[in-house]
């Protein structure tokens, strides 16, 4: 019996972990993965590399293959820049569903210069411009080409969080 996976995948400051957070409040026997949580346990110095990426990024799909195999609803709450982490999800778990959270990055930047410390990393935009590595910035983001659903973030987290609740309520049958 395989569960569903919902990948909400975006820019850095879209609104990915405000829709996951609201989604697993709806729908509290879901399981959320956020890559957050995972770079923090796995590589607590992290160096943002193309190889630690794809450690983490694989680690998460695996997580998210193996909970879904075992009957768990799985929200996977990760930015995914390269469409062949999300592909590999979609190739492992039988019932994926891919969300773009879709935001431009001018919003996204707004966002990010008001966040708190907490799972996400600080100031990430400002961070970009002396060459850290930030998707949409000086790294690649690769947009989904065919998600089952597409959420735009610019109408507002609370709306954009009932778009998403709404959809998994379909999905799930409840």
């Amino acid at each position: 019996m395989h569960s569903r996976a919902f990948w909400l995948t975006g820019l850095p400051g879209s609104g990915k972990s405000t829709l996951a957070l609201a989604a697993k409040e709806a729908f509290p026997e879901i399981v959320l993965l956020q890559m957050d949580d995972m770079r923090k346990l796995v590589t607590p110095n992290p160096t943002y590399s193309d190889e630690e990426r794809e450690l983490l990024y694989m680690a998460m799909v695996w997580a998210a293959k193996v909970l879904t195999r075992e009957g768990k609803d799985v929200i996977i709450d990760a930015t995914g820049h390269l469409r062949r982490w999300r592909d590999k999800a979609r190739e492992f778990i039988p019932k994926f569903h891919e969300i773009y959270v879709r935001c431009p990055i001018e919003t996204c930047i707004e966002r990010e210069k008001g966040r708190q410390d907490g799972l996400a990393p600080v100031d990430i935009y400002k961070k970009a411009m002396s060459g850290w590595p930030v998707p949409g910035i000086n790294v690649s983001y690769e947009e989904p080409e065919r998600p089952e659903l597409v959420i735009d973030c610019t109408a507002g987290l609370e709306d954009s969080a009932a778009v998403l609740v709404v959809y998994i309520r379909k999905v799930i049958g409840r």
